[in-house]
């Protein structure tokens, strides 16, 4: 790996509490768990562009513009769930109608939607990519269940404001990290195909994971910093116990194959 790519991936690995465990590799490796690796990662691209899309729509702009925002991540949600759509049109559907413009009582708003926004179009296309690449395995879309990752994170946010923007922007925080960490993890296990593409995500995951970061730390302001740094210790004991515990479910996110 190039000397560029494991300086993006140095302070992730100090961010994240474990290392992906060598038994995860193995079962990723192996061919038949490939259509699962590439189904799952391309559920996760789209959640993670929704996501993104209800932190805006609850907490930086007006119905209109989260309404507009909700119009340009349709056609991906159709073909995902109701499997409407040809997905070679999507390329060309991955665009914002109008300008999105902050609620006037936000002052992080601006900064909040000038991250989001970058973080969907990649997110839709990657999650693009990841068709193309399925196209060409031959890879058929199904429908998968959910893995147990994000639902064991997204229990423990607060219930009350700004904490739970703060945690749910270091639980995605999290999910870039170890989605980078991954991906790094499995290119030399795979063909030059997938392992090209997955470097080549390497850097705008590792973005991702300090935009979040620097949203939450902004929002929670200079004198609550030692806050935050608290919950991103938390959840980041949550995510290494996710990862490197026991699962019998595998995913992009799972852990310890049994």
């Amino acid at each position: 790996m190039q000397a560029e790519h494991q300086a993006l991936l140095e302070p992730i690995n100090q961010f994240l509490q474990c290392a992906t465990p060598p038994e995860w590799i193995e079962a990723a490796k192996k061919p038949e768990n490939l259509p699962m690796i590439l189904l799952d990662h391309l559920v996760c691209e789209l959640k993670a562009g929704q996501q993104a899309m209800y932190l805006i729509r609850k907490y930086a702009v007006d119905k209109e513009s989260g309404d507009a925002l909700l119009k340009w991540l349709e056609p991906f949600e159709r073909l995902i769930y109701k499997k409407e759509g040809d997905w070679r049109e999507l390329a060309s559907k991955n665009k914002l109608s109008k300008s999105v413009l902050p609620k006037s009582d936000s002052p992080y708003g601006q900064d909040l939607i000038d991250k989001m926004v970058l973080l969907i179009k990649e997110e839709l296309h990657h999650f693009y990519q990841v068709l193309e690449i399925m196209d060409e395995y031959d890879i058929a879309y199904r429908s998968i269940t959910p893995a147990r990752y994000a639902k064991g994170l997204i229990r423990n946010v607060k219930t009350y404001e700004p904490d739970t923007l703060i945690d749910k922007l270091i639980i995605g925080a999290y999910i870039e990290a170890r989605s980078c960490e991954r991906f790094a993890a499995l290119a030399p296990h795979v063909d030059k195909r997938l392992s090209d593409f997955y470097i080549s995500l390497l850097r705008s995951e590792a973005r991702h994971y300090q935009d979040y970061l620097a949203l939450a730390k902004q929002i929670a302001g200079a004198e609550n910093e030692h806050k935050v740094d608290e919950r991103i210790k938390f959840f980041g004991e949550i995510e290494a116990e996710l990862i490197s515990s026991p699962d019998s479910d595998f995913k992009f996110h799972s852990g310890v194959p049994v």
